[in-house]
This record gives C-alpha cells, structure tokens and sequence, in this order.
C-alpha cells in the first residue's frame, strides 16, 4: 500500500510568519540525532553551485532562501517579508530585521544583494545562471530593503527566488569561494559542523534560528551508494530516512512495522538527453529511432511499480506550461529499424550513454537493451555523479551522445526546465536552434500567461519534431522512514528537517 504523504500548509504559513519558536512540546523527545542516508556525497555545499539532490538535501537546512514553498507548494514569505513591484523590471523586497547567521552576525539587505550578484555573475559559473539570468542586478537600498531588476517583465522570479539561498558577505569574501564550499554558512535552522570525505556530513541544530527549531540536535547525512545497503540500514535501525528506493525496496519495507515507505509524485521528469552536435545523434533520424525504440509503459509498469506517469513532453502537470494532448513518437521498433536503415552504417556508430548511481541503473540498461533491440548500440559510461554532471555540461562536441537525467527546477513553472535544457546559451544544453531560442526568450519576457502558453507550445512542437530530447516519465521518488518520523515528503523535493517530528 502506498502511504502518499498530504501537506498541511496553512500550519506551516502560520509558523513560518510567528517568528523565533521554541521546539514543539511533541517534537521535545526526538532522538538527538537522525541518520540519512543518501546515494552519494554532495558534489558541493555551496548552495549556489550544483543543486542535485544529493546537496540539495544537505545544504537547504543549513541556509534560509528570499522565499520558500509550504507543504502545498505556495510561495510564503522567508528572508523576505513582502515584496512590491516598482515596475515590470524591479521589485522591492522587504527583509526580516531578526536574522542572523550562525556566526552571530545580523543578515541585512547587503548579504541579501550579494547573493543575487554573486549567482548571475557569470565569472563565477554557477550551473544554475540559466535560472537567475533574466536578473540583472540588486542593490539595498537600505539595511531591510533589496530592489531587484530584470532586463524585462519576469513572471517566474518568485519561483525562482524560491531556490536563492542568503549567503553572508563577510564570510565569503574572507574566506573565498573554494573554501566556502568545504565550510558553508549560512542562517538556516542546522549549522555546518564537519564533512568527512566520502562518508558523511555533520549538521549540528541551530538553537537561535528565528524560525521553527528543528527536532534534532544533529544529522548526520552519509553516503550510501547501493539501495539494498540503504534499507538494510534503515531495518536494522542504523538510519532513519532513505532517499531513492525502488518499488521492489518499497514493497521489502511495508510489511516492516518499524518502517514504512513514503511516496509522493514529484514535478521531477526523467528523460534521456541526445547530443544533437555529434554523429549519429546529429541525425534527426537516429534521434527519432531511439524515441520509437523506448517503451515508456514498460518502463514505468514493469519497472516501477506504475507510479511514474509517462509524458510526450518534457514538464509534469504540475508545471506552467503544461499542454495537455502533444504526442511525441510512440513505441514503435519497426519504424526505428526502417529509419536506422534508412541512415545506413553511419547509425553503427557505438554511442556512449552517460549515467551515474544516483539514477536507477534497471531504467538506464533498460534504455541500454531497447536500444540495442532496434540495432543501437549504446556503451554505458557509469562516473560519480560531480564527474557526470561536469561530463553533461562539457562542450557539445566532448559531451556523451546520450545521458539519463531526472530534471526539477523546484519552480514549477516551465521556464525553469525548458531553458535551461534547449537554450543555446545554457551550459546544460546541447541544441542550438535559433528559433527555438526565440521562444525561449519570449516565454520569460511577457506577464502574459497565454502568451507564454503560445510560445511554449511551440518549443513542445519543436522538441517533438526534432527529437530534440525524449521525455520518459513524471518521477515518483520513495523514501523509506523509521516509523517513529514524522514528516511529509512533497513535490518539490525539499527535506526540511525542522519540518519532521519523531513520535515513538
């Protein structure tokens, strides 16, 4: 049976503007400390370079961002209070006078301004520009005021606020760039207290963060690649939450009364990425064969239990710009070998498919075989997932023919996947499509939602045409607990730990 966690997010509105709290009487004998276990270290823990899931979960306790999402996905006020529209191009925020970093020192407008200029400086190369650069600067206008301009209208710079993590000013700048990710700080409800290298890091709580205090004196969050290995250690009570189980782990756990699986769809979309600059994947007809030899049903039903709903197009419902009735090329192996001999010996070329052990390697040799039923041939490339997303976002013509990824920008909005992964300027991007481009660039420029709804179906209609990429599945991530946490998992995939309770 499926336990589908539910969000309770007025409660967490409510808390959220209350100011400093105390910890709750119910949370007041939680163990003191939770042991996750993840599938890899962070690749870093600056949260303004790389935001896979490994250093998201780690990293999003340890800073507050300009605004957050509540259990329901609604953007509610966090290290901005309210904010105002001074015109189509700048916005002024409001900031909490009550802040300090773990240091002791306040978090004022100018921390607040240096981060937004820190992360569209384009000399400093954070993977995640192609989601701020639409922002053209901040400045403080005072010590609680931000104004923030764009080079045009922005409908998604809440959303992406929503991802924009406070860093101090001081710190930084004392200590640079490198140093700031082996020894983050920021204001958040955990502090930073060690990093052992390949085996875990250590977060100790933070007992006068203004907000909700979390439950845990300390976490410890470890590396732990192999899946079995996770939930061996959670049944045998050596950790208390696990990341990325499959159904058949899910399935090992129900009947476990001291654990229990959690499942909830996310706005996360697997899909498998084509080098459209190297041979043979250049050829829109190789691009078309490989999404004819994908049987999406099969992967998501034989191997995931069915919880994954597949997509045509690379967004879930849950995102804006979401068209409702675009195919894309169905499962069809004869019309992929008819193609492929249409190509001739050019299609003979040995591709190589880029993964890494984040990702559910039965979906990556299921691709693997697929292909190779129609006559492909794909060598996969297994690295450490740091080596595989500096590999994803090398030059196109040193980049992988193919890669599995899973895609979230946390923004629900379609901005935030189809930029980066289409526009020619993206470091994720390996199309190079001048028209495409110009859609691209007109969805962010206009308020207006049905004409961003135009040009978005025009990037769909492009990307399906072209076989630009292939759209798999809308990912259901499952976790496992111990019975005894409290916490209710979302669509976002944000793992706040002062939002958990542990009830024995």
């Amino acid at each position: 049976m499926k336990r589908l966690m539910l969000a309770t997010g007025a409660a967490a509105v409510a808390l959220m503007l209350a100011g400093p709290a105390a910890v709750p009487q119910a949370w007041a004998q939680a163990k003191e400390t939770i042991v996750i276990d993840l599938v890899n270290e962070p690749s870093s823990l600056d949260p303004h370079m790389q935001w896979n899931p490994d250093s998201y979960y780690v990293y999003r306790n340890v800073f507050d961002n300009m605004v957050t999402r509540d259990d329901d996905g609604e953007i509610i006020p966090q290290v901005a209070t309210s904010w105002e529209y001074l015109s189509d191009t700048e916005v002024a925020f409001t900031i909490r006078d009550d802040i300090t970093f773990h240091d002791g020192t306040p978090l004022t407008a100018e921390d607040v301004a240096f981060s937004v200029n820190r992360i569209i400086n384009p000399d400093f190369g954070s993977p995640q520009l192609g989601q701020f650069n639409k922002i053209t600067g901040a400045e403080a206008t005072d010590d609680t005021t931000v104004v923030i301009t764009t080079d045009g209208p922005y409908p998604v710079l809440l959303a992406q606020l929503v991802k924009l993590s406070i860093v101090p000013m001081h710190h930084v700048e004392e200590v640079g760039d490198e140093q700031f990710n082996l020894e983050p700080m920021g204001s958040g409800p955990y502090a930073f207290d060690s990093w052992q290298r390949g085996v875990q890091v250590t977060l100790v709580r933070n007992d006068d963060y203004w907000g909700d205090m979390g439950p845990f004196e300390r976490a410890e969050f470890r590396a732990v690649p192999d899946a079995a290995t996770r939930v061996a250690n959670l049944q045998a009570g050596e950790s208390d939450l696990v990341v990325s189980l499959n159904q058949d782990l899910a399935t090992q756990i129900e009947g476990d009364p001291a654990v229990k699986p959690l499942i909830v769809n996310t706005e996360r979309v697997a899909f498998l990425r084509l080098n459209t600059q190297i041979p043979p994947t250049d050829d829109p007809r190789v691009r078309e064969a490989i999404a004819h030899a994908i049987d999406k049903e099969g992967l998501t039903v034989g191997l995931l239990g069915g919880y994954p709903e597949p997509v045509d197009i690379m967004l879930s419902p849950a995102h804006f710009g979401w068209v409702e009735g675009m195919e894309g090329p169905d499962y069809d192996p004869e019309a992929a070998r008819a193609l492929l001999e249409e190509v001739g010996d050019a299609a003979e070329v040995e591709m190589v498919f880029a993964t890494a052990p984040v990702f559910d390697q039965r979906i990556v040799q299921a691709l693997q075989q697929m292909l190779a039923d129609v006559g492909l041939s794909a060598s996969i490339e297994m690295t450490d997932m740091s080596t595989y997303l500096g590999r994803v976002r090398s030059e196109p013509t040193d980049a992988p023919h193919m890669n599995f990824g899973r895609w979230s920008c946390a923004c629900q909005d379609a901005d935030g996947v189809l930029f980066p992964l289409l526009h020619s300027s993206s470091s994720w991007s390996v199309v190079r499509d001048p028209g495409l481009d110009a859609d691209l660039e007109a969805a962010r420029n206009t308020l207006d939602d049905e004409e961003r709804l135009e040009h978005y179906r025009a990037v769909h209609e492009a990307m399906i045409e072209e076989t630009l990429l292939v759209p798999l599945y809308q990912a259901a991530i499952i976790y496992g607990a111990a019975d005894a946490l409290d916490w209710q998992p979302t669509a976002n995939e944000s793992l706040f730990l002062n939002r958990m309770g542990w009830s024995e």
